[in-house]
């Protein structure tokens, strides 16, 4: 077999393995459809948790969920999946609300650095930045 139909072959099968993953919603970007949806989320992975409060941001991909003193969960779609931590002040590196309602947090986790959430009502992310807000007054106060 010559080279330019090997190259041709391998070409055709990753495109082809690139269209199978697309069309059978392997580039879905995953969204909650309420407070109800973010919270049974949560409970697959924090069962035991006890919410106050469910705060969703405006496009639908993040919820941050009030689990009480200096702890906020959060349930964050990537992809066509969601993923779920617990944050305390201590994991944030550093944390901006703007006037508009959006929330740029950079945490200290390798796994996910965090993001720009924007909401809807920024009440909301005034009380969300308030309580990931640490503490300490040597943080960077910007947020990449």
């Amino acid at each position: 077999m010559s080279l330019p139909v090997l190259v041709a072959l391998v070409v055709v099968g990753i495109a082809l393995s690139v269209l199978a993953v697309h069309f059978t919603g392997g580039s879905k970007i995953a969204t909650l459809a309420g407070a109800d949806q973010a919270l049974s989320r949560f409970a697959d992975d924090f069962p035991d948790e006890k919410v106050a409060a469910v705060r969703l941001t405006a496009d639908g991909r993040t919820a941050f969920l009030d689990l009480g003193p200096a702890r906020t969960g959060i349930v964050h779609s990537v992809g066509d999946c969601f993923l779920t931590r617990i944050v305390t002040p201590h994991d944030i590196r550093a944390l901006d609300v703007d006037e508009a309602g959006v929330i740029s947090l950079k945490l200290a986790d390798f796994t996910w650095k965090g993001g720009r959430f924007a909401f809807a009502d920024s009440a909301d992310a005034k009380v969300i930045a308030a309580a990931l807000r640490p503490h300490n007054p040597n943080l960077a106060r910007e947020a990449a």
